[in-house]
């Protein structure tokens, strides 16, 4: 996965310091959605995903600090898939001890019966993560009509004149507004990763 976005360093070096909430916030918005997503399609009920998420960012807080990030030697994603990976199964054993109840062993089975998601379901679950929160954070800068112009071209897929027509703009307006609302996008996505 060598084009696969690394995380900026600079935030696991500001995620070290337990005080930086700004920092904090960032990554829990960036990170725990991920996190949830990842155990939800593992089979996990809401609660259950939730407590796994809150688990893996307890772990995180923890590690972080001792935590030498290199990427020739992994992504911290990796390493973060890793505590997932392992958090999760601990869940698996832990709920296979314990005395189930009716209807909960349904669940146990159907996670022990699934292999491992493959790095490349976490990588494309991050990229989307990625898009959503970065468009969160940049969709009340722009116009409405800026936006429905980028949103109906760029991911909706519609042609700039099917769009330019729909919104009573020119074709040359409807990739101008696309342009300007794609090159914030990169900016705010850029905070957090290195190509």
């Amino acid at each position: 996965m060598a084009d696969s976005p690394l995380t900026r360093p600079s935030l696991l070096v500001r995620i070290r310091d337990a005080r930086d909430g700004e920092a904090w916030s960032q990554f829990v918005a960036l990170y725990a959605p991920l996190v949830y997503g990842h155990a939800r399609k593992c089979g996990l009920q809401d609660a259950d995903a939730a407590d796994l998420t809150q688990d893996v960012l307890k772990a995180v807080a923890g590690g972080v600090h001792r935590l030498d990030y290199d990427p020739r030697r992994g992504s911290f994603r990796g390493w973060l898939f890793t505590i997932v990976r392992n958090k999760l199964r601990n869940f698996i054993e832990a709920k296979g001890r314990q005395i189930q109840g009716s209807g909960g062993t349904a669940a146990i089975h159907l996670l022990e019966g699934q292999a491992a998601p493959e790095q490349d379901q976490w990588e494309a679950d991050y990229r989307r993560q990625l898009f959503a929160w970065a468009v969160e954070r940049i969709r009340p800068e722009f116009q409405e009509k800026t936006w429905q112009a980028f949103w109906m071209t760029a991911v909706e897929g519609k042609s700039g004149k099917e769009v330019a027509a729909k919104l009573a703009m020119t074709v040359a307006a409807v990739y101008l507004a696309k342009g300007r609302v794609l090159a914030r996008l990169k900016v705010e996505i850029e905070q957090v990763r290195d190509d």
